[in-house]
């Protein structure tokens, strides 16, 4: 059991890591793209984030559960620990605000293809109302992500 357990806990360790590196890495260059205000730029590295999202965060997004439930089947944790419940909230918090953003990061590449297509020199005023909706989700994700960490390491209640 003590070898099932190190596996499975290695690869819940590792989709953790490619989950959060996936959204940190994802937000900085969809910021730093959208900041050059330039539609070409926008729209290669939309392109991109919208394609790593879905493989990296899509798929890490269902493994963790599955890796973290069995985790505490293997370890006998009971899911009713506080540090357990609260990790739960937190993650659903997570994901409730990455469904919303997967969509907004389509909309804004749309939009900054359109714009580049189009030959504009900078991006229009729905690619900016698009983009606060997107950042304003991705802080409190950011934030439960941060917090999970905090009660996976501490275990604190």
């Amino acid at each position: 059991m003590e070898y099932q357990y190190l596996i499975v806990k290695w690869v819940h360790i590792l989709s953790s890591t490619v989950l959060f590196g996936t959204g940190i890495g994802s937000a900085f260059y969809l910021l730093r793209a959208s900041l050059e205000r330039n539609p070409l730029v926008a729209a290669s590295v939309t392109r991109s984030v919208v394609v790593g999202d879905w493989l990296f965060t899509g798929t890490t997004v269902v493994l963790q559960p599955l890796t973290g439930f069995w985790l505490t089947a293997l370890a006998d944790v009971p899911l009713d620990s506080r540090w357990i419940a609260w990790s739960l909230v937190l993650y659903v918090l997570a994901v409730a605000c990455w469904l919303p953003v997967v969509v907004i990061q389509i909309r804004l590449r749309d939009v900054a293809v359109e714009a580049a297509e189009n030959a504009r020199p900078l991006l229009p005023p729905r690619y900016w109302r698009l983009f606060r909706a997107w950042f304003a989700l991705g802080v409190p994700a950011f934030l439960a992500f941060v917090g999970i960490f905090y009660l996976m390491v501490a275990k604190p209640i």
